[in-house]
């Protein structure tokens, strides 16, 4: 059977088309056997299916000689945490993130929650949940189930049962929530936090029960912190839509609630809440971009001299930042495999891309979408100043055109024809990540997509926003011409 659900760093796939029970169950057995694996931790997001799809996958876990131990509904940081706060030899989240609503897929780690993509065994295991007969498969999940038709998995009724799995005697179910709660906590002092009034938006999605752990958590220690909650109950129907808060049409209800309220920020996640997004005081959304120098600053204030990781689309303002507050700045490419390695290699404190995905060396250098904004609130809080007053001078200081998408005929064709206009007049080219020319006052980088044909441009200038906006249009008219 030819798996077409297998990316480059994850699983993803349309429902009853490229992904089912069937290819879950595969996708588990062959994770087993290709790490050996004796204990692996699983959790799901929200989507109607994602609990069939984590059943259908203990299964195959459990027959490829691993016992499983179930942590419920979960973001995508809860399984990293818990695969290593709870010493497994791997760790799968059930999820889409912020795919379309016909969608659904995996995240897989292995031990000390190391990325599994596929320079690093994803391939490997690919080719093992390939090689299974039909026959072999469809025998396991009517050993472990009653049998389900298509239709009722759409609507969420799975073939595995968990009281199956449970007779096993290699399937538990626990929660590992005090222990992640705990572990958010560690990176803030919650003493120092002043009142402060936050909008949050869950959109739905798997962030809400997390936040509802914090708050309790805060308030039990004394912080008077008021959360105003939007979307905040999980619905795997998506009623507002699906949680991208990436996109600017999935913005509105934020800012709105943030001017309403009166409120010092807004918060809001994409489905696995392992990328958060926020505004300021004026219902402004703030690029990712900022975002990492502000984090990056409030770790040097703290750890001095450390490595800070960042990406190359965009890096002169973080860079900046990083010398200011004698920290060493060290570039990685773009994607989270790539980040992750990178931190590791440097035990960098910190990493942080424009996209909003944001690492830490002591959460297994592993992305999260909650320690930030408590960064943020504690910066808020200590600097006495209003989260638009800290931006806005980084803003004035280096701005940029946020990353722009042109649909492209052929992209090595459309790199090579801008590398031919500019590379003569450019004082440095960096090819860490597609093309990065800089020419002293203004700089930009292009690279193409890996699964689609698109060109994707970032363009930013030391202190001036008029030089910016006049290159990027002169850019986009050489890329679409």
């Amino acid at each position: 059977m030819k798996l077409t659900c297998f990316k480059a760093y994850d699983i993803r796939g349309k429902l009853g088309e490229e992904l089912s029970e069937t290819v879950a169950y595969r996708v588990g057995k062959a994770f087993a056997q290709f790490l050996s694996a004796k204990k692996v931790v699983v959790g799901a997001d929200v989507r109607l299916t994602s609990e069939a799809l984590k059943l259908a996958l203990s299964a195959g876990l459990i027959d490829g000689g691993a016992s499983v131990t179930d942590i419920g509904m979960t973001g995508t940081e809860e399984i990293y945490f818990a695969t290593s706060d709870l010493h497994q030899d791997g760790g799968i989240q059930v999820t889409a993130s912020h795919n379309p609503i016909d969608y659904n897929g995996m995240k897989l780690v292995r031990e000390q929650s190391k990325p599994i993509s596929g320079d690093t065994g994803l391939n490997e295991i690919k080719a093992l949940a390939e090689s299974y007969s039909e026959q072999e498969v469809q025998a396991a999940l009517a050993r472990h189930g009653a049998p389900s038709n298509e239709a009722a998995f759409l609507d969420g009724i799975g073939q595995v049962k968990a009281e199956s799995l449970l007779q096993t005697g290699q399937f538990q179910k626990r929660s590992n929530l005090e222990a992640y709660t705990e572990h958010m906590l560690s990176y803030i002092e919650p003493s120092k936090l002043k009142p402060l009034k936050l909008v949050v938006n869950a959109g739905n999605g798997a962030a809400g029960h997390a936040l509802d752990a914090i708050e309790q958590k805060l308030k039990h220690l004394g912080a008077k912190i008021e959360f105003i909650k939007v979307h905040h109950d999980a619905d795997g129907r998506f009623p507002n839509g699906i949680p991208n808060p990436l996109l600017p049409e999935c913005r509105a209800s934020t800012a709105e609630a943030v001017l309403t309220n009166q409120a010092d920020m807004g918060i809001a996640w994409d489905g696995d809440f392992d990328r958060c997004f926020l505004f300021d005081e004026r219902g402004q959304f703030i690029e990712g971009y900022y975002i990492v120098g502000l984090l990056a600053q409030a770790f040097l204030t703290k750890h001095k001299g450390e490595a800070i990781i960042f990406d190359p689309r965009v890096y002169w303002n973080t860079e900046d930042i990083v010398k200011q507050g004698g920290g060493r700045p060290v570039k990685s490419k773009t994607g989270h495999a790539f980040i992750k390695e990178r931190m590791r290699k440097e035990d960098a404190v910190y990493g942080g891309e424009m996209s909003a995905h944001h690492y830490f060396r002591d959460f297994a250098y592993c992305d999260s979408g909650m320690i930030p904004w408590l960064l943020v609130a504690e910066l808020i809080s200590t600097q006495g100043q209003t989260l638009s007053e800290m931006v806005a001078q980084r803003i004035a200081a280096f701005p940029s055109s946020g990353e722009i998408n042109s649909t492209v005929a052929d992209a090595d064709v459309t790199l090579s024809k801008v590398l031919d206009r500019y590379q003569s007049q450019a004082q440095i080219l960096d090819e860490t990540d597609g093309i990065g020319l800089e020419f002293g006052t203004w700089r930009f980088n292009l690279r193409k997509s890996n699964t689609e044909p698109v060109i994707r441009l970032n363009v930013e200038s030391r202190g001036d926003a008029a030089l910016t906006k006049e290159k990027t249009e002169e850019l986009l008219a050489l890329i679409r011409s």
